[in-house]
């Protein structure tokens, strides 16, 4: 019996990511894959690449390119589709959706002489209510993990064809991408991949399918080595083209010339890990302890159709960072499709996956990626706005409390009531670059690996290489030290209650005493000409609850943000009220802070103004206020979970201004950013 090798790559970069990064890409993983498969164009394989990857391998790499557009010119390459700057089709809007996948079509037409009739899911995020739109954008059959056809209760063994679906009359045809084959190839020897692949023979011409990062060819950890210097690459296609019961196949030429095995109505499903990755960490903790319960061997036979993760979505209730970016571009597609601005291009470009999620990849924790996301965001709010005065509100985000965007000539700040009347977005409108753009620190699964003793390793069963989820890392005692949770986000114009024990550590290690409720919680609001007011009934918890309100106002200019705190309270005795910031920058190490560089934390006493010079930008950013103040300072660094094993990034630049009041404070002051 002979078995069809259905075998794709997936090969994508986060836009505008480090030109570093896609010079290593190139050189570990994409020359050599393409250099090798072009000295066996008889072996068909298929390729997705997003648009702005494809972009960059013709500038940086012609002779790359031209190998890619030959093996096309012979055959060999079957282009799948995709948006055209990797979205998350299922989180982005219907019209965005047909458009992003339609600017890739023509791509790929003009590039490859090509039409695309297959996607390639990105992320494998599938909901059905896609159908109707890949349909209308051209495309006939999308591939997903095989996992998601199990969590319709389908077996394993009989996924080696593709099954049809639909929504509302709708067809598309979806292939099962095969777990067995996606952890043997390319990490098993090239004995065990071919029996892997043998493996799908249960009846004639069935179809061994993989649709895979591009990346495990030589950029993951220990890959580069394996595929290439000692050949796996080389004698594994060797291997299937001499093998008779083996004959590569297009996945359009499979899909147009067999019958579908079966239909297929799938939940919306990411990929395992994906799942496992956008629960909160003490249920994937939970989830964890299920599967080791039940045992791997009882979990893959019947545990995978019923225990299951979180859906991709549910990084927007995860990471309210992730949900505000995702609802700044909602929103600006709902003011592109009515008409106020020309701003396509960067809109598509803001809607790209990489910033939005967390898993084995930095994603959402690499501060480079939510930059380049908000650069086209406040791009699009240029070309909307122009040189319009605004100050608008939206219930965009769906927590039933108004966000409120401040436009001026020079700055756009938003603020948020339903989190203490708080700045959370503050964008430099020349650079396009947002200041406000911090990341909480969180208590994340992966953690737990920390505080664990090392798991010994078995002995490997097959000679191979460990897959990127599977390998173990390594760390430093010290990052047990970075582990530190904040109890409210890291916004800007926080409001705390505090007392005499406040200091630069307990600041850093969010463990001081709160005595007030404001810091977390929502705000009453009001919107004037000009100005915007959020007030709060609320208490100091002291000796039981003493009555307080906090009133604060804010008023706008081009460049400055003028602020007024008023704080009314029946307790008694002496209390700190401390008004903390967080903000982001591009490059820590060239910052300058009331005029000495800047320390990993610090204190400054008895002043009125705290200055930033951002040398990067050419910013100088100065709050001022009528009343003395001391101040703490410490760079925000969360521990997040990469490819090698663990990384500290600086996140922010978090700044606590202490004021003594006793029953009552009013501050007046003022945010101004200028040129340096």
């Amino acid at each position: 019996m002979k078995t069809s090798l259905l075998f794709g790559i997936h090969m994508h970069q986060p836009v505008d990511n480090f030109d570093w990064v896609i010079e290593l890409g190139i050189k570990t993983c994409y020359e050599p894959f393409f250099e090798v498969m072009s000295r066996y164009p008889e072996f068909k394989f298929s390729v997705h690449c997003s648009g702005w990857l494809m972009e960059r391998i013709e500038q940086l790499r012609p002779t790359l390119y031209e190998k890619i557009v030959m093996l096309a010119k012979k055959g060999s390459i079957e282009f799948f589709s995709a948006g055209y700057y990797e979205p998350i089709l299922s989180v982005i809007p219907s019209r965005d959706r047909v458009a992003q996948i339609g600017r890739l079509n023509d791509s790929i037409a003009e590039r490859f002489s090509q039409v695309p009739q297959g996607l390639w899911l990105t992320e494998r995020v599938w909901e059905s209510a896609l159908i109707p739109d890949l349909n209308r954008a051209g495309i006939n059959y999308t591939v997903m993990d095989d996992y998601h056809f199990q969590c319709a209760g389908f077996d394993k063994e009989v996924l080696d064809g593709y099954y049809m679906s639909e929504e509302g009359g709708v067809p598309m045809g979806l292939f099962p991408i095969s777990q067995k084959l996606r952890y043997a190839i390319p990490f098993l020897n090239v004995d065990s991949a071919i029996r892997a692949i043998k493996s799908y023979n249960r009846e004639n011409d069935s179809a061994a399918i993989i649709f895979d990062d591009a990346e495990k060819f030589g950029m993951w950890p220990g890959t580069h080595e394996w595929v290439y210097e000692k050949g796996w690459l080389e004698k594994f296609v060797q291997t299937v083209l001499a093998d008779e019961s083996i004959e590569t196949r297009h996945y359009g030429e499979y899909f147009n010339s067999h019958h579908p095995r079966g239909i297929a109505y799938l939940p919306n499903v990411s990929y395992y890990e994906m799942g496992e990755w956008s629960l909160k960490a003490d249920d994937a903790l939970a989830l964890e302890a299920l599967k080791e319960e039940m045992g791997l061997e009882r979990y893959e036979r019947e545990g995978v159709k019923f225990l299951k993760g979180g859906t991709w979505k549910n990084f927007f209730v995860k990471y309210p960072e992730s949900n505000r970016l995702h609802k700044r571009t909602i929103e600006l597609s709902r003011a592109f499709h009515a008409g106020e601005g020309d701003f396509e291009l960067p809109l598509h470009k803001a809607q790209t996956n990489d910033s939005l999620w967390h898993g084995v990849f930095g994603g959402l924790y690499l501060p480079n990626l939510r930059d380049n996301a908000y650069t086209y965001v406040i791009e699009c709010e240029n070309i909307r706005y122009g040189k319009k005065k605004a100050l608008v509100s939206d219930t965009n985000e769906l927590d039933g409390y108004p966000k409120y965007k401040s436009v001026s000539s020079k700055l756009i700040a938003r603020f948020d009531a339903a989190h203490g009347g708080q700045l959370v977005e503050l964008d430099i409108r020349d650079k396009c670059f947002n200041y406000q753009n911090t990341l909480t620190r969180r208590k994340e699964a992966y953690h737990k690996r920390l505080f664990e003793a090392p798991r010994e390793k078995s002995a490997p069963i097959e000679e191979g290489i460990d897959t990127i989820h599977h390998a173990s890392g390594s760390f430093d005692d010290s990052l047990r030290d970075a582990i530190i949770y904040d109890w409210y986000l890291k916004n800007s114009f926080i409001d705390h209650i505090s007392d005499d024990s406040f200091n630069a550590e307990s600041f850093r290690h969010c463990n001081f005493r709160e005595y007030g409720d404001f810091a977390n919680q929502p705000f009453e609001s009001s919107m004037g000409k000009n100005s915007l007011t959020f007030e709060r009934n609320g208490g100091v918890y002291s000796e039981g609850k003493a009555n307080t309100k906090l009133t604060k106002n804010f008023s706008f200019g081009a460049d400055t943000i003028d602020f007024s705190i008023l704080l009314e309270s029946e307790a008694s005795g002496k209390f700190n009220y401390v008004m903390e910031h967080n903000l982001h920058f591009s490059d820590y190490d060239k910052l300058r802070i009331n005029g000495i560089s800047l320390e990993e934390n610090g204190t400054l006493e008895g002043i009125q103004s705290v200055e930033i010079i951002d040398t990067v930008l050419k910013k100088k950013i100065t709050f001022r206020t009528d009343r003395v103040f001391s101040a703490h300072y410490f760079q925000l660094q969360t521990l997040s979970q990469s490819e090698q094993g663990f990384d500290l990034s600086v996140q922010g630049l978090s700044i606590a201004f202490i004021f003594d009041f006793e029953s009552s404070l009013n501050v007046v002051g003022t945010l101004e950013i200028t040129r340096v």
